[in-house]
């Protein structure tokens, strides 16, 4: 495990300064503008290219024989962009600012999917590796709960201005820790002597890769209703008489979710198949639990119990990702589930602020049933014999990733 410190201290300092641009991006418009939108339109470029610029980037690092700078790259160039719209936000023309959080957002998904690619190339395959994964979604976990707070405390103490500057040296901490990463000589992130994947070959495996097939599908359907859970929090503590408190059910939420990577997240006796369905169905009962709560106080209970039950599904799903991954288009595939999950976010933010005028208990009802219908999505797909893109559906190796059938213990990794 040779460096896998350093690689945890890269991702969480990279998370970290992406989990708090939202917040700080709207704060600081609003601070110069004196217009939240302004910021929302700027952190809707900053989003964008994450889907398109996934398998773009997954091709990228897949044929570069400089690993090491290449992730070190793309670190240092998303550095660079949170800085400049720190200085041009509000000041520069809003083309100018636009231009620049498209730019920094083509870099987004080395942030997320394609730097846990790199963690098969520092962690030998076996036990040890799946605790790797459960570590690994825990820099998620953990960058969620902290940095919107240290964005806000900065912000309240002096300005957004400094906020976003703190996130700027985060990138840039973990740029420089990427830089000192030894893999290159293990394989990770690239296979230049082997022969060379096009850009769709990510988006082929993760259709006919039975296990890939059915983990993406689930958890993309379950990030429509993840990425409606903020607004609806807010519509809900309002309805119960406390409208300020929709962030303390996000908080409660993300600690579950942090405290649930750290401790379910790290079984390795239990397949990642059966982890992720059993975390999408407590998540779903959880959820649906909050609907009937009474008080502010009930709902935050049930917030954090359906955190801890969904903090194993990163976990589960980086695990199968790294098994069933053919390794020329790993990282397309890392950085494609991620870049799929934030789309299918940002799609359900959308329709639940078209639905806003209805019942808040109906919305976190329609969320639990989300993520009830993903569970069984994975089920069904995940069925041996169950129908892909081609003949190349269920070959691979290893048992099923179904909830009800798939036994306990590590799978055999296998190609498509």
């Amino acid at each position: 495990m040779r460096g896998f410190g350093r690689y945890l201290g890269a991702a969480l300092a990279a998370r970290f300064a992406s989990e708090g641009m939202g917040m700080a991006v709207v704060l600081l418009a609003q601070e110069r503008t004196g217009s939240a939108a302004h910021g929302a339109f700027v952190l809707t470029a900053w989003l964008a290219p994450h889907v398109l610029a996934a398998p773009l980037a997954g091709a990228a690092a897949a044929r570069t024989r400089r690993p090491r700078l290449f992730h070190a790259g793309a670190l240092a160039g998303f550095t660079a962009a949170v800085g400049a719209l720190a200085l041009l936000l509000g000041r520069a023309p809003t083309p100018v600012v636009l231009a620049v959080a498209l730019i920094g957002g083509t870099c987004g998904p080395m942030v997320t999917g394609g730097l846990s690619s790199l963690v098969a190339g520092l962690v030998p395959a076996g036990p040890g590796r799946d605790r790797a994964y459960g570590w690994d979604a825990s820099t998620y976990n953990a960058a969620a709960v902290t940095a919107p707070a240290a964005v806000s405390v900065v912000a309240a103490l002096g300005s957004a201005g400094p906020a976003m500057a703190l996130l700027a040296a985060s990138g840039a901490v973990a740029a420089a820790l990427a830089a000192g990463l030894r893999y290159e000589d293990r394989g990770a992130g690239s296979a230049p002597e082997g022969p060379r994947a096009g850009i769709g070959a990510g988006l082929a495996a993760l259709w006919r890769v039975r296990q890939l097939r059915a983990i993406t599908s689930a958890t993309t359907l379950a990030f429509v209703g993840v990425g409606s859970l903020t607004t609806t929090s807010v519509l809900l503590t309002s309805a119960l008489g406390s409208p300020d408190a929709g962030g303390v059910l996000m908080t409660a939420f993300a600690m579950g979710a942090l405290a649930g990577s750290l401790t379910l997240g790290r079984v390795t006796t239990v397949a990642p198949g059966p982890l992720a369905c059993g975390a999408l169905a407590g998540t779903a009962v959880a959820l649906a639990a909050a609907a009937f709560t009474p008080s502010v106080a009930w709902t935050a209970a049930a917030f954090a119990a359906a955190g801890v039950c969904d903090g194993p599904l990163l976990t589960a799903t980086l695990r199968i990702r790294s098994d069933h991954a053919p390794a020329a288009v790993r990282t397309q595939v890392f950085t494609l589930g991620a870049g799929l999950k934030l789309t299918a976010a940002s799609a359900g933010a959308a329709l639940v602020g078209l639905a806003a005028g209805a019942p808040p208990r109906a919305l976190l009802l329609g969320i639990a049933g989300l993520q009830a219908a993903a569970a069984l999505l994975h089920v069904v797909l995940a069925r041996p014999g169950a129908r892909g893109g081609g003949s190349g559906g269920g070959a691979v190796t290893g048992p099923s990733g179904a909830c009800a059938t798939a036994p306990a213990g590590r799978r055999t990794p296998g190609e498509p």
